[in-house]
């Protein structure tokens, strides 16, 4: 269910699940994206640079009721220029499923100042009760839970680490994090180290890295590999209701 276009403030996202889920449950508020901002396919906004390095004047110009933005992919010197030139400027946090969901319903009702989309009742639905894992998962320990390393970068390798969205996911399915108390978020991990750290499968997602079945799964012989879409598991927008069988289905 989209919501009406002619009410609500005009909008700039600068996050890309943000944009795509503006776009769909309110056509026609949005008018600036940044240039990561690939969905919904064919967006005919203003494009105003990237998630770090936004053009502030740009967006200025377009004069937004309303900026969202995202506490990890944008910076704070960048929101406060805007805020210095006087708009609107919520940001969000997203580190769990539960968070993701607030914030969607407070960027789209609170923010945009629209009904809550279907798609969003969709995807706690879905998330409320996500496919089992497979009972080969059983053979890997308590709870039929797999062990994982998640990999978000090569050279240098870089993978998910505490506090994360992505974590949080892949959690509900059954796969558990290895490095998920590690201090960091996104840590360095040596290629050594990654093969050494107990786990039985590595998840390699297509952004922001993109592996592929042709550069990743090699660098851990020996380990299976679970090649997932990066929308599903790391974006969160209307994909959140595809995400469960989406991701259950590549972690098999």
């Amino acid at each position: 269910m989209s919501a009406g276009r002619e009410r609500g403030p005009r909008v700039v996202s600068l996050v890309p699940s943000l944009t795509e889920a503006i776009a769909v449950s309110a056509p026609g508020l949005l008018v600036g994206a940044t240039d990561w901002c690939v969905r919904p396919a064919g967006l005919d906004v203003v494009r105003v640079g990237g998630t770090k390095n936004p053009d502030v004047a740009a967006i200025i110009a377009l004069r937004p009721g309303l900026v969202v933005a995202n506490e990890e992919e944008n910076r704070a010197p960048d929101l406060a220029a805007l805020r210095g030139a006087g708009l609107d400027v919520l940001v969000t946090e997203v580190r769990t499923l539960d968070q993701a969901l607030t914030e969607l319903e407070r960027v789209l009702v609170t923010g945009c100042g629209v009904r809550a989309p279907r798609w969003l009742a969709d995807a706690r639905a879905a998330w409320e009760t996500p496919p089992p894992p497979p009972a080969s998962f059983g053979q890997y320990g308590r709870r039929g839970q797999r062990r994982a390393v998640v990999p978000i970068w090569r050279r240098p390798w870089m993978v998910l680490g505490r506090d994360t969205f992505a974590g949080d996911l892949l959690a509900r399915l059954g796969v558990v994090n290895v490095y998920g108390s590690h201090p960091e978020r996104y840590p360095r991990i040596p290629l050594d180290e990654l093969r050494a750290a107990g786990a039985d499968l590595v998840v390699l997602p297509d952004e922001p890295y993109r592996f592929t079945a042709d550069d990743g799964p090699e660098a851990f012989p020996g380990l299976p590999a679970a090649l997932v879409d990066g929308r599903y598991l790391t974006w969160y927008g209307p994909s959140l209701a595809e995400a469960p069988a989406a991701l259950r289905a590549a972690l098999r």
